[in-house]
This record gives structure tokens, sequence and C-alpha cells, in this order.
């Protein structure tokens, strides 16, 4: 299985992330009701490629980017599912 590749270009700076289902399995479990900024944080610092680290770590410190950024890695990885119920 190739290796996927998430590019975002955030205020000028191109980051490329590559996320994978045991990384952001942590992610999700590190997750809790207190605390929802460090596992975001935590999880971008692991898929960020070597040579983004340094944009990513200023981007960071700005309030509530960590978030949106782990949203918008998790839209593009997490794939689209079609689900019914059926009774």
């Amino acid at each position: 299985m190739s290796k996927q590749t998430i590019t975002l270009t955030v205020n000028g700076a191109e980051l490329v992330f590559e996320p994978t289902t045991q990384a952001y399995n942590k992610y999700i479990n590190e997750l809790t009701m207190d605390d929802k900024v460090a596992p975001a944080h935590n999880y971008l610092n692991r898929i960020v490629a070597t040579d983004g680290k340094d944009a990513l770590a200023k981007l960071l410190a700005m309030p509530g980017a960590g978030l949106k950024l782990a949203a918008k890695v998790n839209e593009a990885f997490i794939p689209e599912l079609e689900i019914s119920v059926k009774n």
C-alpha cells in the first residue's frame, strides 16, 4: 500500500502530512472531554513531513490552528462511507 500524502497550503506555507491509520487511531484515543488541543498538536507533529516541522510549529502557536489543521487533514484522509440501517 502506498503512503498517502496530504498537502495543505496555510498562510503561504506548504505543509505535507503523511497520515496513517495507526496515527489517526492514536489521535482519537488521546482525545478527552478536557483535552483536545494537545492531542491535535501531537497528531500533526507525528504526521508532518520533516521539512514542514518548523512551519507547523509557528502555525500551532496560533489559537485554534491545531484543531483546524487536524480537521482538514482528517477530512481528506478518512474515507466517505455510505451507511444505511436495515431493520
